[in-house]
């Protein structure tokens, strides 16, 4: 995903794999992008013979997506949240009180 998130257009497998730090193999990340398109990450379009990629949703939907999942799955919300909310830093915690004030008004 941070190889789509930073491209200014669609990319292709190939380009895709010339860009991480990996040696995965070009069937490796067909695959994982056609997971992700199947979840609505990304979405392709054809050029030429083949498909290019691009991401559907920023690095921050992405995270709340992943709290919003998480939240939904534990036995006990008060809990996931008193702990997120305790690893926190103080400026971090600053704003969280600022958004959850102007969510009242």
């Amino acid at each position: 995903m941070a190889v789509l998130w930073t491209a200014d257009e669609v990319l292709l497998p190939a380009q895709i794999r010339e860009r991480i730090p990996s040696d995965l193999a070009y069937t490796s990340v067909a695959t994982v992008l056609t997971r992700l398109q199947a979840k609505g990450l990304v979405e392709r379009e054809g050029v030429g013979r083949a498909f290019a990629y691009r991401a559907t949703v920023s690095d921050s939907e992405l995270a709340v997506r992943k709290m919003s999942d998480a939240m939904a799955k534990a036995s006990d919300r008060g809990q996931v949240l008193a702990g997120f909310v305790g690893s926190l830093s103080q400026k971090e915690a600053k704003a969280l009180r600022s958004l959850l004030e102007r969510g009242r008004a």
